[in-house]
């Protein structure tokens, strides 16, 4: 089950968003196609989140730094899609800078609470994802009807099929934290600055839809985007392979 899209249209042209995305790919980019892999060990061992040295005071830069960093294409195209599916609508509602604030600030929390969880560890945390888990929480405190397009993977073909945000963002949460606390600290994912950035997002929104009325807003917009929702085409896609697994990396 991968979300592809939303039906849920920004009303201004969503300017950090689109410079987040760029940002991340061409800072890939710089470093992703060195082969031996030399180069990206280098840039996660000064610009990664390292627990045991934030802990301690140290490399706090790499609280923002390594949110700029990925482990492989996977990793990078996974986080670019969440950011391009929530981002936008995100920064439709909180503004441009606030929004920007918003994401590093989401990007941070998340960061320490996998700290909080695993403190001396010396295995570099890189990826975009917890900041776009803040974002995510937030989308689902203020479009929690909003419809999600869904790819869903049956034996012969791929099925788009349109769910509510609620409910792809409810199990994307619940997933987190199943896998935290089966996998503990010795996963290759920080599912615990998914989780603890999920919380940021939702708690740092709460100002905004209480002074937007709190349950008067879901109760005026029903709990769907404050304006017409896109619509799309239903289709479904004849699988024509097998996906293969990530690469091996960092914490991401």
């Amino acid at each position: 089950m991968i979300p592809i899209r939303d039906h849920n249209p920004s009303r201004r042209v969503p300017y950090v968003t689109y410079a987040l995305l760029a940002a991340n790919i061409l800072i890939f980019l710089s470093y992703g196609f060195e082969p031996n892999g030399r180069a990206a060990a280098m840039v996660f061992g000064s610009f990664g989140a390292i627990p045991i040295e934030i802990a301690q005071g140290f490399e706090l830069h790499t609280l923002v730094t390594s949110m700029f960093l990925h482990g492989g294409w996977m990793h990078l195209a996974g986080n670019m899609l969440f950011l391009y599916i929530f981002g936008d609508n995100m920064e439709d509602q909180l503004g441009h800078l606030p929004f920007a604030g918003f994401y590093a600030v989401g990007g941070i929390l998340a960061t320490l609470a996998h700290i909080a969880v695993d403190p001396f560890s010396r295995i570099p945390l890189v990826g975009a994802s917890g900041a776009i888990a803040a974002v995510m929480g937030g989308y689902l405190l203020l479009f929690p009807k909003a419809r999600i397009d869904i790819f869903v993977f049956f034996v012969i073909i791929i099925r788009i099929i349109p769910v509510p945000a609620w409910m792809v963002l409810a199990i994307w949460f619940g997933l987190q934290l199943f896998n935290g606390v089966s996998a503990g600290s010795a996963s290759a994912v920080a599912y615990w600055a998914h989780a603890g950035g999920f919380i940021a997002g939702f708690v740092m929104t709460l100002p905004w839809w209480i002074a937007r009325g709190g349950p008067r807003f879901w109760q005026q917009t029903q709990m769907h985007p404050p304006y017409p929702e896109a619509h799309y085409a239903r289709s479904h896609i004849p699988r024509t392979g097998r996906r293969n697994a990530g690469p091996w990396g960092p914490k991401r």
